[in-house]
């Protein structure tokens, strides 16, 4: 190596050093001049910011109000069980009303999905903050540094974790449950720190310039905002290509075809067509049975064979009972119309006739249940089995069910029996049953 070579990367090597002890700032994004767009600034970015703060809390209670409806307490039901005092919320989920899990989950998948764009807009409106250098002045500042490096890392985690979940494609190497619900805490925590720390300056950002004025700016008067203590507003501003009014109505533009792409998997009916985003598809088929099938019993490894003639629906309690397909349809049956909803925020509603699950629990000596353990004819999978509540099989609308809309059910919707509970996840309405155990929950 010779000597020049040497000397320049000795050089090279104290310019990094200087850089790392704050003298000066490395090159590229890290210098303030490198971001230009003059729309960037405080009020900007408090726009977005309100949205998200009405937004995001929403979608993150509702993503713990699901977890919940999991009943966690009850055995095999939970995908977290190292959860400790991350679980201090949770409560013995209600079957009254039938919709709730409906709207709950619905509203945590669809507004989630509304909220991308706007996210990502605020992303880009504060980019230049990521690459602030020195990365921390003052311990303030690193409080701040810290919770917004938490709050971006876990929103895009629990964005792109959901996201990726809805449209059943699993790329990431651990578990979806625990891995959303540790990232929604750890975001939360961040958002609240993040909110007290910034606060005031959203409200004094939103107050500079007046919402209305803005939205009259075409792009030849747009200016960029006044310089800011947080870097935000370009050094060297290049000149607008478009105006603040449309930015946010591009971003907004892109909630809207967000919401209309997806809002009609969980509203169903009519609107099913329009779910161009909906991860099970439009088109079912002819027939009662035309409605959103989570898992086939193909890929569940369920046959013809296990479901023909020689099927049994096994009822353990204080006798053990055996039963066919004809002679639970020999029992008095019931009908009600009752909405299934999946995690993923699909959700139908049609009329579920079946055995009302509390007969069957009488039918084996058991008078009141303290719930069930039901199992599928599923081959492996995490819910292959679940457990019931007491109040879940009391409600006479709980029902064993046989037939949807006056026919048979077809395979892929759990032939010849299935778990039907008013307000419980779709996976707690375990399809292709072979054993209901009414005994003490193992």
């Amino acid at each position: 190596m010779s000597n020049a070579s040497r000397e320049r990367r000795k050089a090279q090597g104290a310019r990094v050093r200087g850089w790392l002890r704050g003298q000066g700032q490395p090159p590229g994004p890290f210098r303030p001049e490198f971001w230009r767009s003059p729309l960037r600034g405080p009020w900007l970015t408090s726009v977005f910011g309100l949205v998200l703060l009405v937004g995001l809390p929403i979608v993150a209670l509702t993503g713990l109000v699901s977890y919940a409806a999991y009943n966690p307490g009850l055995p095999g039901n939970d995908m977290t069980p190292e959860k400790g005092l991350l679980g201090f919320y949770l409560f013995d989920w209600p079957t009254s009303p039938v919709w709730l899990y409906r709207l709950t989950q619905g509203t945590h998948v669809i507004l989630g999905l509304t909220l991308v764009p706007i996210l990502l807009a605020k992303l880009w409106s504060v980019i230049p903050k990521l690459f602030a250098w020195p990365p921390s002045r003052s311990p303030a500042q690193l409080l701040e540094r810290a919770s917004l490096l938490l709050l971006v890392g876990g929103a895009v985690f629990e964005f792109v974790t959901g996201i990726l979940n809805i449209q059943l494609f699993y790329v990431f190497p651990f578990s979806f449950y625990p891995a959303h619900l540790y990232g929604a805490w750890i975001f939360m925590a961040a958002l609240v720190v993040h909110v007290a720390l910034k606060l005031p300056r959203l409200v004094t950002a939103l107050r500079s310039r007046g919402f209305r004025r803005e939205m009259r700016t075409n792009l030849r008067d747009t200016r960029p905002e006044p310089p800011d203590p947080d870097g935000l507003v370009a050094a060297t501003p290049a000149p607008p290509s478009m105006s603040r009014r449309g930015l946010l109505a591009f971003v907004g533009g892109g909630s809207l075809t967000m919401f209309g792409l997806s809002v009609g998997q969980t509203l169903d009916g009519p609107l099913r067509s329009t779910a161009l985003l909906a991860p099970h598809g439009r088109d079912y088929g002819p027939g009662p049975n035309d409605f959103q099938v989570n898992k086939t019993a193909a890929s569940v490894g369920v046959t013809d064979a296990q479901t023909g003639p020689d099927w049994r629906l096994t009822l353990l309690g204080a006798q053990q009972v055996l039963l066919t397909r004809q002679e639970l349809l020999a029992l008095p049956l019931h009908t009600y119309r009752l909405p299934i909803a999946c995690v993923e925020g699909w959700s139908t509603e049609q009329e579920w006739t079946g055995v009302r699950l509390a007969d069957l629990a009488r039918l084996c000596g058991v008078a009141e249940p303290g719930g069930v353990h039901a199992r599928s004819l599923q081959q492996g999978g995490v819910f292959n089995r679940v457990s019931l509540s007491a109040g879940q099989v009391a409600d006479h609308r709980s029902l064993l069910a046989l037939r949807v809309n006056g026919a048979d059910l077809s395979l892929d919707h759990g032939f010849p029996a299935r778990i039907m509970v008013p307000n419980a996840p779709g996976v707690h309405n375990t399809k292709w049953v072979r054993e209901l155990d009414f005994r003490t929950l193992p």
